[in-house]
């Protein structure tokens, strides 16, 4: 999978994942293997869910542990989807696993 690759200056992270783009905060962020694979992975958990459904499994995740947690980066650092990333994130064969990995997050 080659998704187009956008450079958003002002993005809040380093990079972001909208189907079916890879937004990175800059140029020099191409290279960098582990977040390209980290967003990758997130582009697939949006194939899985056909796309709608993961943001908004996404957001309720994030909020209930908003209200869990009562922090943003706990928060957010446990919502499932990122926890996969996370987790595989290092590993560039990842993706070639069966889908529904984040599954095993739960």
């Amino acid at each position: 999978m080659r998704p187009p690759i956008l450079i958003v200056k002002r993005l809040p992270a380093a990079g972001m994942a909208i189907f079916p783009f890879i937004l990175l905060k800059s140029e020099k962020l191409r290279v960098n293997k582990v977040i390209i694979n980290h967003e990758k992975i997130h582009l697939r958990q949006q194939l899985e869910l056909l796309i709608l459904p993961f943001y908004i499994l996404y957001l309720l995740h994030y909020l209930i542990n908003l209200i869990r947690f009562k922090q943003h980066d706990t928060a957010y650092r446990n919502i499932v989807f990122e926890k996969e990333a996370y987790n595989n994130d290092g590993n560039l064969n990842y993706l070639k696993r069966s889908w529904y990995g984040w599954l095993k997050a739960l």
